[in-house]
């Protein structure tokens, strides 16, 4: 074990995140012992079960951390054209799935269906839908209903199949990102007066 380092109670989570979501991220969900975190972050695991009572509990406030980066790294700009910012919203989220592939897997696998995983999912997805519907010209609030309701069904198919395509790379990333760009498009098109995409074919 290396030298333990005396930090304040907020960097000693802060590092503790950073080993658990380097393990999470290298090795499957079953794999990652607690004892091997605190080895790696140089600490007694008395001290690690101060900030996290259990894996699940580390593994859960990993997941919110990079659910907030990645919201923090998908931001829509009215001065780009739509299929440029959700090109950019799909390559930091495909970023995220292909380097953390174990962690990914675990979330929406071996968790599926866990309580606080799953509200850490939806908050994500819920602010995801927001942002898109701050960039599409929306006409009136029956519009803005209608379009919401497939921007909600179009963000749970792209998270399936993500994971799926890191279960089984069917098709290339590039081909990836652009099913799922032009399922929203054909998906929101009909509803919208004016084409948010001219210049995507249809």
């Amino acid at each position: 074990m290396p030298p333990r380092q005396r930090l304040s109670p907020a960097d000693r989570r802060a590092q503790l995140l950073s080993v658990g979501a380097q393990l999470f991220a290298a090795r499957p969900y079953e794999e990652v012992l607690m004892e091997d975190v605190a080895e790696r972050a140089g600490v007694s695991r008395a001290l690690l079960y101060r900030h996290f009572a259990n894996k699940h509990d580390l593994f859960a406030a990993v997941y919110r951390q990079a659910a907030d980066e990645l919201l923090a790294g998908t931001t829509f700009d009215p001065a780009h054209t739509l299929v440029e910012q959700l090109t950019q919203g799909m390559d930091a989220h495909l970023d995220y799935f292909v380097a953390n592939r174990h962690a990914v897997l675990a979330a929406n696998r071996v968790l599926a269906g866990d309580p606080v995983i799953q509200t850490i999912m939806n908050n994500e997805l819920d602010a995801l839908r927001a942002r898109l519907l701050g960039v599409l010209p929306l006409a009136d609030d029956d519009a803005r209903e209608a379009v919401s309701g497939v921007l909600k069904s179009w963000l749970v198919f792209v998270q399936v199949l993500c994971v799926d395509w890191l279960t089984a790379e069917t098709c290339s990333r590039a081909e990836l990102r652009d099913v799922c760009i032009g399922a929203v498009l054909g998906a929101v098109r009909p509803l919208l007066d004016t084409d948010p995409a001219p210049d995507w074919p249809r």
